[in-house]
């Protein structure tokens, strides 16, 4: 007889995991599949791991530049191997947490490879064979994937995914990064403060190209005066393995073409969802042209019982979008099943922040300038320098900005963007406002602590109507 339980999730990542936690503490007997290890790719191959090498290289960077603070560090090295050592052991301990968590809310744990075979049946095959486990109701939270050039796999070896690249067994030389998007910028500002000879490709006329404008001119700059080179406006042809690295032809933005060698190439131009073999077919489950799986605002797919969270849907693809997701479903389907103390809010995606861990940091919410004249808004906008900021000052880390963007009309924030030391910690400030409707009114009147980087967000916001105290 197949185990039954109220809720099955397919996938542990931070959407999958949380929407098992959720579902748990509103009393459904829950189960989840999967298939590596629990936490997913953010928590193992991700999120976690990548900044726990990003510190490395931000310590190894403040450690070159001593001098600068009144300090003496030589003959300062790299230990690549033990670099990557410390990542796996932060992944680990996080992996563990997470194994504890499923303990401590009783939810059953199945390790394998799950396939929906009916509305309410999944089949998981694991080392002990395979078995059929029943759920009222199924979420699929099977994340997503890197995507590859049709025209060179990845092969570990001279051309890598991020997976690669994060477990490397040699330092790269001359370093290719195709795409600049969060995950390709992130790899090129550790691997050029750990040493390499990067080099970033980019389809698209500028770095970071869902970002305001002005952040991604800043950080261009920021990057070519560490020493990387930029290509935007760029396309790759043929990528060529030899002995010695890989020879790649690159078109410039003036349409000359010229073959480059490098010793490795990390390709980094977006993710594929992991749809494949998990019975969305025999089911007739709805997907995009991506073929991301079609939800509404509760992660209701078009068959009954069967719900999708996180990367395998309607981006941004982001681990605490799919967490929200997993929070929002889970309620949802408990007041499905009669539970009348939830009241489930769909996710409102002009309020999710993004975060860019690269050197200078970038953290925005909500519409860049452009897009909001483009809305039809009649705009605000404010901008403050770190220079003007005594704490930046004083961390040496005078470089970046904050921007807010408000309406005309009504004073609303439509949004903030931001670029800078410790940015990432700082935008959710803004997101708070934001979800809590804010207008410049309360922004003026919030008291900032000083001396802090914060500051920079009261004046950004005094600078949109002309009342900037420190510039």
């Amino acid at each position: 007889m197949a185990d039954s339980y109220d809720v099955i999730v397919l996938g542990s990542g931070p959407g999958g995991y949380v929407a098992a936690i959720r579902c748990a503490q509103l009393g459904l007997k829950t189960a989840i599949v999967e298939r590596e290890r629990l936490g997913g790719i953010c928590l193992n191959w991700g999120c976690i791991p990548t900044k726990a090498l990003l510190r490395s290289a931000e310590v190894f960077h403040q450690m070159k530049h001593a001098k600068d603070y009144g300090l003496a560090a030589e003959n300062i090295t790299v230990d690549l191997a033990a670099v990557v050592k410390r990542s796996r052991g932060v992944a680990d301990k996080l992996n563990q947490g997470v194994t504890h968590l499923m303990k401590k809310n009783k939810i059953a744990v199945h390790m394998g490879t799950g396939k929906l075979i009916a509305p309410r049946k999944l089949e998981v095959t694991g080392d002990k064979g395979a078995a059929t486990l029943e759920a009222r109701h199924i979420i699929l939270a099977v994340g997503a994937r890197a995507r590859e050039l049709p025209t060179a796999r990845a092969d570990g070896e001279r051309i890598w995914t991020y997976r690669h690249a994060m477990t490397p067994k040699e330092m790269p030389g001359k370093l290719l990064v195709i795409g600049s998007g969060a995950i390709g910028i992130e790899f090129a500002s550790f691997y050029n403060d750990m040493g390499a000879d990067v080099t970033v490709v980019e389809m698209l006329d500028r770095v970071v190209p869902v970002e305001d404008a002005d952040v991604s001119a800043f950080l261009e700059k920021a990057l070519v005066k560490q020493g990387m080179k930029i290509m935007t406006s760029a396309s790759i042809g043929s990528i060529e393995k030899t002995g010695a690295g890989v020879k790649v032809s690159i078109k410039d933005k003036a349409g000359k073409e010229a073959i480059m060698e490098f010793s490795h190439v990390i390709v980094a131009i977006g993710i594929v969802p992991n749809v494949e073999n998990i019975g969305l077919e025999g089911l007739d489950i709805e997907r995009d042209k991506r073929s991301h799986v079609k939800v509404d605002d509760y992660g209701r797919t078009n068959v009954a019982g069967i719900w999708a969270i996180g990367d395998c849907v309607e981006g941004p693809w982001l681990a605490h979008k799919a967490s929200h997701e997993g929070v929002t479903t889970a309620e949802a389907i408990a007041k499905e099943l009669g539970n009348k103390d939830v009241h489930p809010h769909p996710l409102d995606r002009r309020n999710i922040p993004g975060c860019t861990y690269c050197h200078p940091q970038i953290a925005s919410v909500g519409m860049t300038e452009a897009k909001a004249k483009d809305a039809g808004f009649a705009v605000k906008v404010g901008t403050f320098p770190f220079i003007g900021n005594g704490k930046a000052i004083a961390l040496g880390e005078p470089e970046g900005f904050v921007k807010t963007v408000f309406d005309a009309a009504t004073g609303e924030l439509l949004g903030a963007h931001m670029i800078g030391a410790e940015v990432t910690e700082m935008i959710q400030g803004y997101v708070v406002g934001k979800t809590l409707e804010t207008t410049e009114v309360e922004l003026m009147n919030t008291v900032f602590p000083h001396p802090t980087i914060s500051e920079t967000m009261h004046e950004a916001t005094l600078a949109a109507y002309g009342r900037a105290l420190h510039i």
